[in-house]
């Protein structure tokens, strides 16, 4: 970071609570810092999250996490995700030195004289390793926003897995709809197939009936040809 300040100067005062109760603490400087970042632990909500609040060119960062409270006051010149990161170390090492332990009941700043020193040396590791801690944490904001990206696309995927089931849906309601049709087609194609054929017949026994009748009109019955053999007879 090309705005780093001397080491002395990053990270002015910091602390572990209990709710609103210090157990440790850790500054190389005087002044009111303490006072001000113990109003400040008085004010903030129970929920787990992160604060930060600035005050005379100075930030006052606060991480809560299950009823226990981290703080760092850093010069207003460090980023924030740095003294964040400070945090979540101090955070990550109480917690496996004392979670479920002697921290639930310890007094005020009865923890000072064994962590009180385990914040300096934190401190000072994330001011020599600041470079590493940003690059660390680039990297960390990139897979998230990458997870974030696959999770999105996951999303729409299933998203359009249901789309693509309603239509598979609607498409095999229509493919029967389509079956259905035909069947109904098919009958009703047969059925006016044999009234066509009916109607046929009808006027194909009505031809002939007409035909038998002029055939028995004009030959007085089923006698012609007889008729025409007796007229052949008579003759001289």
């Amino acid at each position: 970071m090309g705005d780093k300040q001397p080491e002395e100067g990053w990270f002015i005062y910091s602390f572990v609570a209990r709710g609103t109760i210090v157990l440790a603490e850790f500054t190389e400087y005087t002044g009111n810092f303490p006072a001000i970042a113990a109003q400040c632990l008085q004010r903030l909500p129970a929920s787990n999250n992160r604060y930060t609040y600035a005050c005379d060119h100075h930030t006052f960062n606060f991480l809560l996490h299950d009823g226990y409270v981290y703080c760092v006051v850093a010069k207003e010149s460090v980023p924030k995700h740095i003294s964040m990161a400070l945090l979540e170390r101090v955070k990550a090492d109480f917690k496996k030195r004392y979670g479920g332990g002697k921290a639930d009941t310890a007094i005020a700043k009865s923890l000072n004289k064994e962590f009180g020193s385990v914040i300096k040396e934190h401190m000072q590791y994330t001011i020599e390793h600041a470079d590493e801690i940003e690059k660390l944490l680039k990297v960390k904001a990139q897979i998230s926003e990458i997870k974030s990206i696959m999770f999105e696309n996951i999303e729409k995927a299933i998203d359009r897995g249901e789309k693509l089931n309603e239509l598979a849906e609607k498409t095999t309601d229509l493919h029967s709809q389509a079956q259905d049709f035909r069947k109904q087609g098919t009958k009703i194609r047969k059925k006016m197939w044999f009234h066509n054929m009916k109607i046929k017949l009808a006027i194909l026994g009505i031809l002939l009936l007409l035909v038998l009748i002029i055939w028995v009109s004009i030959c007085q019955g089923f006698n012609c040809t007889k008729q025409e053999d007796g007229n052949a007879n008579t003759e001289p």
